[in-house]
């Protein structure tokens, strides 16, 4: 037997058949052959020309030209079916060799079927399976969506360090004239920290507890990142930060605040370029100059002056802990409303301080045993903000310097509670009744120092300013110029002229109660305030020369002349018509009106102090004399009426418009000029409204105790700067019994928050209404385990009788009342009046805001 030739093929094995074969395609034998080599070489040809093809549809869809697409499209149809025909396996040129081998026995094989043509690659799969292309566009269109974004957050890129704070921007800390600090507007910058000035425990203080490794990374921490992500999901909310102090150091000074993922792609990259040019002492240091930190106060050295009176560099390890802790949640956190709130949170970074070993755990202990004392202006009380309004606008005019100031002003905070606790208590009880919506107060010393101001009945719910911006037709208010005119003109208060009807021109003037009284004096008829005879002195004497008389008194709105202007057909505001009052009390005008005394900066000498007033033209003494006796006559017998004070010189004038829309009382005593308007903002008329009505009873309720309180020369305490709410003493007949009495001692029980139950006797204080439900409760909480000693005001003690009680020797109704737990009775003692007025011009308790 022969051995195969190994050159010559071997014989075809027929296979038994089976069931509809699938033949295989036959393959060229050996690797030198010309039919491959010549079927890879149009593959890559093919290959090229799809590729070009491909290229031409990107370009035509990029430039949008769709005839040109569709025809590119259709070009590479036929080169695409001539790539798939070329691809297919051919037979080797020319006839088969021929086969010496015997053919095998058995069955003729049936002829060789065509092989079927193979898929053309994925374009035809996803066409024949739609799901994957589905899935496959789900996948590659978002990441071909954020490839485009962090491409367009790149091309958009801002400048490192292009935010720039606004020009002109400073914070003002408000103080009344007594000194005290009562209030601040703006935004705080205190001075720029130098690496000499900062404080290692404050740096180290804010890597703790905002980025561990802020000294390993290289401006990302993915690891802290993963971390502030797992916590997060496991609280349930937002309890870690991701992003490390070089981020937040690029956002402050380059970027908004605006809540996106471009902003956050573009932090960090803008990260990565702070990392690159500063050094991680300069990112840190750059950061605590710029980070917020609440309250206002922008960079650490304004938080240490805003919250603690002193620069950053004298900050203890405590006070540091607490900024640390701050620039988390700011807002929530800054001392002067959550003081518990701050301290806990120092308290926390205490802790981290000692995980990353800055300190130890007897430092921590230590710093925590540590008082904290803050001295810091409270949140600015709500019913000054009127007048904080002007304070702004006039210490701009008068030092419009950069950076921060303190402005000293003319208000007496005593003075202003009490003006708005009673322009709030007559509104709250008249107001619905006569249809009398808002009121505002302007009161003013002689010199024209404005101590008190009440813009309205709430700021929150309107910052327009009733008492400067409002022009109202003043009414019978603007009498005193048309008599001060007619006096300084010959007339006198006991000259008669007849109240009849008249005529000038077309216009015929009436009286309001529709009578004419005939013959009487000047003197009588201002009293009366007689319309009629206003008008003959003002046709006497001229307009020009009324008008000439209100600007010298500093009226300065325009005023027509018509012959109505003799009864306030002009609009005018209440600031300028009581600055025109003031000035016949001060015998000279106009007054200069003012609300700032020294404005002072960064640097020892001051940037504005009010030099002496200059005085006005003075008015003839006679003049002034004549009219200061007609204003006296308005308050003893005529309109004004209700604005006498037994045993104080008080004169007036009241003014009522047309419908009763506006209703004036501006009123004088020897220190005080006061003036009241009361009305409603859009203009509707109030149920029978004059100025001696509602004007002239607010004037009398303020002035009687404004007097007294002036008198005493002493200073109520406040809730919201923070001071210790003592009462004012009880009067000293008052006392006097308490002291003989036995009274009742002992821990009470808390019926409401005017009612105490001793041991089954019930106690109620004198003076307070009392209210339940959660006052109460929290009243109980506060007299927990103390004890109170009430004794009565006056009489015998009785079971049932209104006494007063103390606690830690502060009067109890008192500090009930100046926290907002109840309301004062009517016929309350004036300390506690003062107490609800205070609590009510602050918002507490029950005067809170309610939304």
């Amino acid at each position: 037997m022969t051995s195969p030739d190994p050159e010559r093929p071997r014989p075809a094995r027929v296979d038994p058949p089976r069931p509809a074969p699938e033949p295989e395609p036959r393959r060229a034998a050996g690797p030198d052959n010309a039919d491959t080599r010549a079927a890879a070489r149009e593959a890559a040809a093919a290959a090229r020309t799809l590729g070009r093809q491909l290229r031409v549809l990107a370009v035509g869809a990029a430039r949008g030209a769709g005839r040109r697409a569709a025809g590119a499209a259709r070009a590479a149809g036929p080169a695409w079916r001539g790539w798939a025909d070329r691809m297919r396996p051919r037979a080797p040129a020319g006839p088969p060799p021929p086969s010496t081998a015997a053919p095998a026995a058995g069955p003729t094989p049936a002829p060789a079927r065509a092989p079927a043509p193979r898929a053309a690659g994925w374009p035809a799969r996803l066409r024949r399976h739609p799901w994957r292309a589905a899935a496959l566009a789900v996948v590659l269109l978002p990441l071909l969506a954020l490839a485009g974004l962090v491409l367009y957050s790149f091309a958009t890129l801002p400048p490192l360090g292009g935010v720039v704070p606004e020009a002109g921007q400073r914070a003002l800390t408000v103080e009344a004239d007594d000194g005290r600090a009562f209030a601040t507007r703006g935004a705080f910058q205190g001075q720029k920290l130098t690496a000499a000035e900062m404080p290692a425990h404050l740096g180290q203080a804010i890597i703790a507890i905002e980025d561990r490794r802020f000294r390993s990374h290289w401006g990302l921490d993915p690891r802290g990142f993963l971390r502030a992500l797992y916590r997060n999901a496991v609280g349930g909310g937002v309890r870690e930060g991701g992003s490390t102090i070089t981020q937040q150091y690029a956002r402050l000074v380059s970027l908004n605040q605006e809540k996106s993922l471009r902003r956050k792609i573009q932090e960090a990259f803008l990260a990565l370029r702070v990392e690159a040019t500063m050094s991680k002492d300069e990112i840190l240091l750059g950061y605590l100059n710029t980070a917020y930190f609440g309250a206002g106060a922008y960079g650490v050295d304004a938080a240490a002056r805003r919250y603690f009176g002193k620069g950053a560099e004298a900050l203890t390890l405590p006070e540091a802990a607490m900024l640390a802790g701050l620039v988390r949640a700011p807002s929530q956190l800054a001392p002067t409303r959550n003081f518990g709130g701050a301290k806990e949170r120092a308290d926390v970074v205490l802790q981290t301080m000692v995980e990353t070993g800055a300190i130890t755990a007897a430092e921590a202990d230590k710093a925590r045993a540590q008082t904290i004392t803050l001295r810091t202006p409270p949140e600015t009380p709500p019913g000054t903000n009127y007048f904080l309004d002007m304070v702004s606008a006039e210490s701009k005019k008068l030092a419009d310097a950069p950076g921060d100031v303190t402005v000293r002003t003319t208000l007496n905070l005593d003075l202003q509670s009490l003006a708005e606790g009673v322009v709030a208590r007559r509104l709250d009880a008249e107001g619905p009744k006569k249809k009398a919506g808002q009121g505002a107060m302007v009161v003013l010393n002689k010199e024209g120092a404005i101590l008190a101001l009440v813009g309205g009945r709430d700021y929150e719910d309107s910052q327009f300013n009733r008492a400067t911006q409002a022009k109202r037709q003043p009414g019978s208010l603007f009498k005193l110029f048309v008599y001060l005119t007619a006096y300084e003109n010959g007339f006198n208060p006991d000259t008669v002229l007849v109240d009849r009807p008249i005529q000038i021109g077309d216009w015929e003037p009436q009286n309001s109660t529709g009578r004419f009284k005939g013959a009487m004096p000047l003197r009588s008829a201002f009293a009366q305030s007689i319309n009629t005879v206003a008008a003959q002195l003002a046709d006497e004497v001229g307009i020009p020369a009324v008008i000439a008389t209100a600007h010298r008194m500093g009226v300065t709105a325009e005023l027509p002349n018509v012959p109505s202007l003799a009864l306030g057909s002009a609009e005018v505001t209440l600031l300028e018509m009581t600055r025109a009052y003031a000035g016949v009390l001060a015998g000279a005008a106009p007054v200069d009106t003012h609300s700032v005394h020294a404005i002072r900066g960064a640097q020892p000498q001051p940037l504005y102090l009010r030099a002496d007033a200059k005085g006005g033209t003075a008015i003839p003494t006679e003049a002034r004399a004549m009219m200061l006796d007609s204003l006296q006559a308005v308050v003893d017998g005529g309109t004004g009426k209700a604005a006498r004070i037994a045993g104080l010189p008080v004169g007036g004038k009241t003014g009522t418009t047309q419908d009763y829309r506006d209703a004036w009382f501006i009123g004088m005593t020897p220190d005080l000029v006061v003036g009241v308007w009361v009305g409603n903002d859009d203009n509707a008329s109030m149920n029978r409204v004059g100025g001696g009505d509602l004007p002239a009873s607010i004037f009398h309720d303020f002035v009687q105790r404004a007097t007294a309180q002036l008198a005493k020369g002493r200073k109520r305490p406040s809730a919201a700067r923070g001071e210790p709410a003592r009462a004012e003493p009880a009067p000293a007949r008052e006392v006097a019994a308490s002291a003989a009495a036995p009274g009742i001692h002992g821990v009470p029980e808390v019926v409401d928050t005017g009612t105490l139950a001793f041991r089954g006797r019930t106690v109620r204080l004198l003076g307070v209404e009392g209210e339940g439900g959660a006052l109460a409760r929290q009243l109980a909480r506060y007299l927990r385990r103390r004890e109170v000693t009430c004794a009565p005001a006056s009489g015998a003690e009785a079971a049932g009788e209104q006494l007063r009680c103390q606690i830690d020797g502060d009067d109890l109704a008192a500090l009930i009342l100046t926290a907002g737990g109840a309301r004062a009775a009517e016929d309350a003692p004036a300390d506690l009046l003062a107490a609800e007025e205070q609590a009510r011009s602050e918002r507490a308790g029950i005067w809170g805001r309610r939304r």
